[in-house]
C-alpha cells in the first residue's frame, strides 16, 4: 500500500515533535545540562490515560520491567515534582489499545517530591508496520509541565536488532535514548530513563490564536489546537503530531522528519504548509507535501 493511500484511508500515521538537545552518560545513568531529545509521537497516542503505575495487562505471560528514573529542568540537576509523565506501548500481538475503556499498556502518573517517576509494564517487542516495515521495540513517554518545554519521547533497547534500519531509532537524536536492560535481584528487567526538560518555546496567545483551527487539503480536514505549549494537529479526527515553534510562522517536528509554516495573506486568510516524513527514505510517497487553507476558526485552547 502506498503511504499516501494509507493517511487517506486510515488516518494513521505516526508524527513527531520536535527535536532538542543529547543527554550524557555517565557510566551509570544519563544526566546532563541539556533536554532530553524527542521522538516521533506514533499514530496510536490517546489522551486521558488512567492515573497509574502499573501498567501490567491482567492474564499476562510476557516478562516484567520497570521503567523508573527523575525528570529534571533544564540545568540536570533540579529534580521537578508534580510533572505529568504517560506512557504506552504495544502488546505482545503487536497491537495497541486504541479502542477499550482499559487503557491497556497505557498510563500517566506525576513525579514524586523528588522527580522520581515509576512504571511497571512488560517488556516491549518490536512490531510490524504495514507501510514502514519493522519498528524496534519502544515505549513512547509524553511529559507535560506548566514551567518547561512539553517532551514527547521514546526509548529503546540495545542490541535490538531493527534499530539499523529505523530512521527514528537510528537517528543521532535518538543515541542516548537506546537503553541497557538490567536484571534486578529477583530476576526482573529494569531500566533508569532520566529526563531534562528544556525552556519553553511557545507562540504567544495571539499567534495561537490566527493558526488553530480547522484546514481543508487534498487528503481531508487538518485540525491545529493548542496543548500548553505544544501545537497538535488532527487529520480527520485522528491525532497525528505535537509540534514546538520555532520562529517564523513555523513549527517542526522531531528527527526534522515534519513541519508546517503558516503563511498570513492581506485578505486575512491564514495557509498552512505542511510536509511529512521528509527523511524515510524507501516508502513510496515520502515526503508528503500537503498545502491547506484555514476553513474555520474556533480561536485556540
Amino acid at each position: 500500500m502506498k503511504r499516501r493511500q494509507f493517511i487517506v484511508q486510515s488516518g494513521f500515521v505516526a508524527m513527531s515533535i520536535s527535536a532538542f538537545g543529547s543527554i550524557s552518560w555517565n557510566g551509570k545513568e544519563f544526566v546532563g545540562s541539556t533536554p532530553t531529545t524527542s521522538d516521533i509521537l506514533g499514530p496510536f497516542y490517546r489522551p486521558g490515560s488512567p492515573l497509574r503505575t502499573n501498567l501490567i495487562p491482567p492474564d499476562n505471560n510476557m516478562p516484567i520491567m520497570e521503567l523508573s528514573g527523575t525528570i529534571y529542568d533544564e540545568d540536570g540537576v533540579t529534580a521537578l515534582p508534580d510533572v505529568l509523565i504517560e506512557s504506552w506501548q504495544c502488546d505482545e500481538k503487536e497491537k495497541y489499545d486504541n479502542i477499550s475503556n482499559e487503557y491497556i499498556l497505557r498510563g500517566s502518573q506525576k513525579t514524586n517530591e523528588n522527580g522520581r517517576y515509576n512504571f511497571r509494564t512488560i517488556i516491549p517487542i518490536p512490531y510490524q508496520d504495514e507501510v514502514v516495515g519493522w519498528r524496534p521495540a519502544h515505549i513512547h513517554l509524553r511529559i507535560s509541565s506548566p514551567d518547561r518545554q512539553d517532551l514527547i519521547t521514546q526509548v529503546y533497547f540495545k542490541n535490538d536488532p531493527y534499530i539499523s534500519s529505523d530512521p527514528p531509532a537510528n537517528s543521532s537524536e535518538s543515541q542516548n535514548r537506546i537503553l541497557e536492560l538490567e536484571q534486578t535481584a529477583t530476576g526482573e528487567t529494569q531500566v533508569e530513563f532520566n529526563i531534562v526538560l528544556g525552556q519553553s518555546y511557545s507562540l504567544d496567545d495571539a499567534g495561537y490564536q490566527k493558526i488553530t483551527g480547522l484546514y481543508q487539503v487534498e487528503q481531508g480536514l487538518v485540525e491545529y489546537y493548542r496543548e500548553d505549549d505544544l501545537l497538535f494537529a488532527k487529520l480527520n479526527g485522528q491525532i497525528l503530531e505535537g509540534f514546538v515553534y520555532q520562529g517564523n510562522n513555523t513549527f517542526v517536528g522531531g528527527n526534522k522528519m515534519n513541519s508546517v509554516r503558516f503563511e498570513f495573506s492581506l485578505d486575512g486568510s491564514t495557509k498552512a504548509h505542511i510536509t511529512y516524513w521528509e527523511n524515510w527514505p524507501g516508502v513510496e510517497g515520502f515526503p508528503l507535501k500537503m498545502e491547506g487553507i484555514k476553513a474555520f476558526n474556533y480561536g485556540h485552547r
